[in-house]
This record gives C-alpha cells, sequence and structure tokens, in this order.
C-alpha cells in the first residue's frame, strides 16, 4: 500500500471518531433535554390543577408533552446512526409532523393568517407523504 493511501486511512479514521464523539455529545445533550423538558410536562400537569382556564392549561401541557416527543424522536435518530451507522430519516420526519400538530394546536389560541394554516396542512401532507414513501423503501430494502 502506498504512503499516501495510508495517510488518507488514517484521516478518513480520525473523521470517523470526530463523528462519533459528536454523535456522543448530542445524545447526551438530548437525552438531558429529554429529562428536562419531561420534568416541565410534571409541573404543568401539576399546575393544571391550580389553572383557573383549563383549556390553556391543557394545551400548555400538550405542547410540553409534544416537545418531549420530538425531543426523543430526534435522540432517536441519533441511537439509530449508532445502531446502524446510518441517519434514519423516518424519525426525523415523525419530529416535523409532531412540530406541526404542535402548531396546529396554537391555532384556536392565537390569531393566525390564513396562508400560515394552510402551509402548516401543507407541510404536515409532505411529511406524511414522505413518511409513507421512505416506509416503503426501507421495506422494500429489508427484504
Amino acid at each position: 500500500m502506498s504512503p499516501l493511501k495510508n495517510r488518507a486511512d488514517a484521516v478518513i479514521s480520525a473523521i470517523s471518531w470526530v463523528t462519533l464523539g459528536v454523535y456522543l455529545l448530542i445524545a447526551a445533550s438530548l437525552s438531558l433535554l429529554a429529562i428536562f423538558s419531561f420534568y416541565d410536562v410534571i409541573l404543568q400537569v401539576a399546575a393544571l390543577i391550580h389553572t383557573e382556564d383549563m383549556t390553556q392549561g391543557v394545551l400548555q401541557v400538550l405542547h410540553a408533552l409534544l416537545l418531549t416527543l420530538i425531543i426523543v424522536e430526534i435522540l432517536e435518530t441519533v441511537t439509530a446512526y449508532f445502531r446502524t451507522n446510518r441517519v434514519l430519516v423516518t424519525p426525523i420526519l415523525i419530529a416535523g409532523i409532531t412540530a406541526m400538530v404542535r402548531r396546529v394546536l396554537t391555532f384556536g389560541v392565537e390569531p393566525v393568517e390564513p396562508v400560515d394554516i394552510g402551509m402548516t396542512l401543507v407541510a404536515i401532507l409532505v411529511l406524511t407523504i414522505a413518511i409513507v414513501f421512505i416506509g416503503r423503501q426501507e421495506h422494500a430494502d429489508n427484504y
């Protein structure tokens, strides 16, 4: 083997280790965020008992819970990378749909332009189609 090939392999190996280290730091950060976010859900539920506006309280709990779900889905993407050495797209798309649903929940509470509603619904549709398409492709790849 040539010395140039050996150096290239060493550089590629070093970059791979850096990438794994960054993914590990991201996984640790997301794990902490998920725990803190779920703690916020518990606090929101506790505050729901003393709230005067039950609808607003329930929406706050849902927002906190959906944020926790988004964080967990992104964390699942990172942990799947460790298992498969591939970035899986489906958990990212699911996190995107969850974020859009979270946005839909605010439509009844905040004033929203009809264009924003339409764009959010289009985003949900596109993400759903992408999940179905990628799910079929991943299923075909497994067989």
